[in-house]
């Protein structure tokens, strides 16, 4: 609690009790100890979080926040604003501001006794400081280009410099000057010291990566990669080349893990103890354990708003990220619940790392499309969420939908011009299909669940879902085309062309697939079975016999942005992107 609020504890101590206990997740201690005394104030009533969040504690700089280094319980930050912020790595408070550089700050590292600290800028130059002391030690000129990457030897004689004038130079500490010049084609990105061999080093110019010594010269064969970092042990390294993360053992080069990237991972770096590995991925920082045979995501950290620039660990159990969105985040490995917050009896709130579709027409659902690890991911309905979410191998995918079907989710999803259709409950993929065209820019599945569709740049193509078997092509007006919404066999299309937005409406349903008039009027109710509606605009059910309204979403929920039936599930999608699911036919009983 004191590192969640240590802003306001800081600057305001009364603001404990109009902000920190009254913003206490629900089932902490603090709340039940104190929502009694709390009684004559302010009330949460919605949306307290059920525990501590992983996030516990967000420090604001006036910069990007471009590189961070650890050593005991000290955080170095390099900044946009030319300044070296130094910070206890336990609150989260400023300790001391280095200036000296006049540009930003885009690499730092410590020495291995935590006396120095090395810095390189975009002012072309390296500089060595005295931490206790904060003054400058050394400054190294030499480069004509910004200074990428810096490193230090484990002997703390040497320190590795690469830079965009395609230089990768080692310069001697006690000289205070430059004794090797390693010329490259491109711009030096990355230099790594191993922590236990004072002798080894890599670089990475450009995705060509390669082992030196400190006399320059090389040591083994070149290979691809952008990202690099060794493990605190110096036994291993991990290296991202594109097409996924791998860890290898220095010595014999055999490959200890490797796991799946579908996104771009930056940042990769070891936890203390070698078991955890910690990379950046789509403003997000993904978890993954690698002691076993199996590597596995354990945890996927949600906050920063733009690209993480830096990761390091500085526990077994503790992260700490830099980002472009100007702050500096400490996290707590293994405090985020794998469930979501249950707000009320008949709604369940699902956190979201991404955006796509639930259900036709909804959007900004617990689906994460072509995951970070290349898997779809979803919150089962039916089954429990706290056992996690659902995973589909679904690499390299491009466009995806679920559909809520008899209780099941029902998952499809197009890549290398096929569409899969997956059964969640079963765990197994039901049909392939092959599809004529090359860029599918919607899919999805029909409202009744019996067709998947997709939607390219001439034509709806339309299949059984069961069989597998084509249904039937149609030809819409060309242009840049999604789907609005679905209504059992009736489909709306919104096709943009320059100054003009144009609805086609059409009923699957018929033998010949036949326009809706008026193609701009969309359906403003859902029928959820023979006597009842669901008023789209009203967010409200309603008895068609008796005119009676059986149920209502509160204003308090916010703008719903989508509705869609599946067979007995509502689901709702908010601004706020939240997801709301519905059991109707326990509901109305």
């Amino acid at each position: 609690m004191i590192l969640d609020n240590f802003d306001a504890i800081c600057n305001s101590p009364f603001h404990l009790y109009h902000s920190a206990l009254l913003l206490s997740p629900s089932s902490s201690w603090l709340c039940a100890c104190y929502s009694s005394e709390l009684s004559w104030g302010v009330k949460v009533v919605r949306g307290l979080p059920a525990k501590w969040g992983g996030c516990s504690r967000t420090v604001l700089l006036n910069g990007h926040s471009w590189t961070l280094s650890y050593w005991n319980n000290t955080i170095a930050v390099g900044s946009q604003d030319r300044n070296i912020f130094i910070l206890d790595a336990i609150t989260g408070s400023q300790i001391a501001v280095l200036p000296g550089h006049t540009d930003a700050v885009g690499s730092l590292t410590f020495s291995s006794n935590g006396m120095s600290l090395v810095s390189g800028s975009n002012d072309k130059t390296v500089k060595l400081w005295d931490v206790q002391t904060g003054g400058v030690v050394k400054t190294f000129h030499g480069h004509t280009g910004r200074v990428r990457s810096v490193s230090i030897s484990s002997d703390n004689t040497i320190i590795a410099s690469g830079s965009e004038d395609k230089t990768l130079c080692l310069w001697d500490i006690e000289m205070g000057e430059c004794c090797h010049i390693i010329r490259q084609q491109v711009t030096v990105f990355h230099t790594r010291f191993s922590p236990t061999d004072p002798q080894l080093l890599i670089s990475i110019a450009g995705t060509a990566a390669q082992c030196w010594n400190i006399d320059g010269h090389k040591v083994g064969s070149t290979f691809t990669a952008y990202r690099i970092n060794f493990s605190p042990d110096g036994t291993q390294f991990i290296v991202y080349a594109g097409d996924g993360i791998t860890v290898q053992n220095i010595n014999s080069g055999v490959t200890v893990a490797k796991f799946n990237a579908a996104g771009r991972y930056f940042s990769p770096c070891f936890s203390p103890d070698g078991r955890l590995v910690a990379v950046e991925a789509n403003h997000n920082i993904c978890i993954w354990d690698i002691t076993g045979s199996d590597p596995h995501l354990v945890e996927t950290l949600a906050g920063h708003t733009k690209d993480i620039t830096s990761l390091t660990f500085s526990s077994p159990s503790t992260l700490i990220s830099a980002s472009e969105d100007k702050s500096v985040k400490f996290w707590q490995i293994g405090a985020l619940l794998p469930d979501p917050a249950v707000t009320n009896p008949k709604s369940t709130h699902l956190p979201l790392v991404s955006s796509k579709s639930i259900a036709p027409g909804v959007k900004n659902s617990t689906l994460i499309p072509g995951g970070l690890d290349g898997m779809i991911k979803a919150w089962g309905i039916s089954t429990d969420p706290s056992k996690g979410p659902l995973q589909i191998p679904a690499e390299n995918s491009h466009q995806s939908n679920i559909q809520p079907i008899d209780s099941k989710l029902i998952f499809v999803w197009y890549a290398d011009r096929k569409i899969n259709i997956w059964d969640a409950e079963k765990g197994e993929l039901l049909q392939t299909m092959e599809v004529p065209r090359d860029r599918v820019m919607d899919l999805r599945v029909s409202g009744d669940g019996s067709k998947v569709f997709c939607l390219d740049k001439e034509f709806i193509c339309t299949w059984d879902i069961w069989t597998g078997k084509a249904v039937g092509m149609m030809k819409y007006w060309q242009g840049q085309a999604k789907i609005l919404a679905i209504d059992g066999s009736k489909v709306w299309i919104e096709i943009s062309r320059p100054y003009h937005i144009h609805v086609q409406g059409w009923d699957l349903g018929t033998p010949v697939p036949c326009p809706i008039y008026p193609l701009n009027k969309l359906p403003d109710r859902l029928h959820l079975n023979n006597t009842m509606v669901w008023e789209i605009n009203m967010s409200r059910m309603k008895d068609m016999v008796t005119g009676k309204v059986v149920f209502w979403l509160p204003e308090s929920f916010g703008k719903v942005v989508h509705m869609q039936w599946g067979g007995q599930y509502l689901v709702a999608s908010f601004e706020s992107r939240e997801v709301l699911i519905l059991d109707v036919s326990h509901m109305l009983l």
